[in-house]
C-alpha cells in the first residue's frame, strides 16, 4: 500500500517512486505486478493525476516499471525475483517429474532439449 505524507519535505511524486522502488526490491511488488491506473492511484492517495503520472514516467525511465499501453503499468523483475521464480518453477517441475515416475537424468535431458543446441566455445 502506498501513502503520501504532505507534511514531509519530499515531493509526493518522489514518495511514490521511493515506495514502489522499495516494494519491488523487497518482493512485496513482484515482477509483472500490475500497478493501479494513474487516476485511480491519484484518487486513492489524494494527489493530482499528474503527480502519479510523473512518478510512473520516472520509474519507467529508470527501468523499475514498464508501461504496456492501454494494458497498464507493470513492475519489472529483478535478478533476485527472477531467481526466486525460477527456483519455484524448478521445484514444481521436479515434483511433476517424480509424479510421472521419471528419473533425474530424464528431467535433465528434457531441460537440455528445451534449451536447444548450445554453441561450442572456439
Amino acid at each position: 500500500m502506498l501513502v503520501v505524507d504532505p507534511a514531509l519535505p519530499t515531493p509526493p511524486f518522489e514518495q511514490i517512486k521511493a515506495q514502489i522502488t522499495a516494494q519491488r526490491a523487497s518482493g512485496e511488488l513482484p515482477a509483472s505486478h500490475r500497478l493501479p491506473p494513474v487516476r485511480h492511484l491519484a484518487a486513492e492517495l489524494g494527489v493530482a493525476p499528474n503527480t502519479v503520472a510523473r512518478a510512473y514516467r520516472e520509474l519507467e525511465a529508470s527501468g523499475i516499471i514498464e508501461t504496456r499501453g492501454r494494458h497498464g503499468s507493470f513492475v519489472t523483475g529483478t535478478l533476485a525475483s527472477s531467481r526466486k521464480e525460477g527456483a519455484a518453477a524448478a521445484r514444481a517441475y521436479v515434483e511433476r517429474i517424480r509424479g510421472l515416475g521419471l528419473e533425474e537424468s530424464d528431467a535433465i535431458g528434457f531441460v537440455r532439449d528445451a534449451f536447444g543446441p548450445t554453441l561450442e566455445p572456439s
